[in-house]
């Protein structure tokens, strides 16, 4: 019986743990000074650098009122997961192996900032999913070390467009366009990534609601996949896939993407003429 209580007891301080080590971080702007900071209640704990780099506090503390918040990552490589759910693949038989392709860096948007649409892209649609956060350098990652690698997640929208993707030989326009990759505006760590409610709302309806459990590559697959082609640094992000169907998006709609213990982001949407 005595041994029963310690191991209760041993569980219950190992989930304390876990959730002791939930963390949630920003980048963020003060006048001309940009910074990473971890949330503080209603404050922002300054560090001195990113958090995957080991940015550690400065002892400044600034009201989140007072700040300007910026994409939470500042990434060498925005890699993206293609149909990674079976609710978005319909009838067809997934992959054998995640199917891959690219954003820009200059494709990341911050929370608040506005999708712009090109004169000529006239089918773009939204697509709500979790990003991953790399941690540290991942090469030639195990599935089974691959988490060791993942500094946390947060929550991006890979917007699309659907015409381009049919007609151009590579999604390349149609995936990595300015302003088609919102991401943000906090990556949380300790979380069970693996089984998230993620939720897109368009005009405040809800037109994606799935969970992470659903991924048909999770994340330990797909960061040990591209690591075995792809050298991964700290900062990187990785978009998961999205479920479900998606629809067009227009000038003058927000698109929000929830993603539950991280947090939303949202983005109005205008067309440039």
């Amino acid at each position: 019986m005595k041994r029963v209580v310690l191991g209760v007891a041993l569980l219950a301080s190992l989930s304390s743990v876990a959730w002791a080590q939930k963390q949630e971080y920003v980048r963020y702007r003060v006048g001309t000074t940009v910074s990473y900071g971890r949330l503080d209640g209603d404050n922002i704990v300054q560090l001195r650098g990113a958090p995957w780099m080991g940015g550690t506090p400065t002892g400044v503390k600034v009201p989140r009122s007072k700040v300007t918040l910026l994409a939470p990552a500042t990434p060498s490589k925005v890699i993206a997961v293609g149909l990674n759910y079976q609710t978005h693949l319909g009838e067809r038989s997934a992959a054998a192996y995640p199917g891959l392709f690219a954003k820009l860096p200059t494709s990341i948007i911050a929370h608040g900032d506005t999708v712009v649409l090109p004169p000529d892209a006239n089918n773009v649609h939204y697509e709500g999913e979790m990003v991953i956060v790399i941690g540290k350098r991942a090469q030639h990652v195990s599935k089974e070390r691959a988490k060791d690698y993942v500094f946390g997640v947060t929550t991006g929208n890979d917007v699309s467009e659907r015409d381009w993707q049919k007609s151009d030989l590579q999604w390349f326009r149609a995936k990595a366009a300015d302003t088609f990759g919102p991401l943000g505006p906090v990556i949380v760590t300790g979380v069970n990534y693996d089984d998230l409610l993620l939720e897109t709302r368009l005009n405040g309806k809800v037109v994606q609601s799935q969970r992470t459990s659903d991924l048909i590559f999770n994340v330990a697959e797909i960061v040990s996949y591209i690591s075995r082609y792809v050298t991964l640094e700290p900062g990187d992000v990785i978009y998961s896939g999205t479920p479900g169907t998606t629809q067009q998006m227009k000038a003058g709609d927000v698109v929000e993407v929830r993603l539950e213990q991280v947090g939303t982001l949202s983005n109005p949407v205008v067309q440039r003429h």
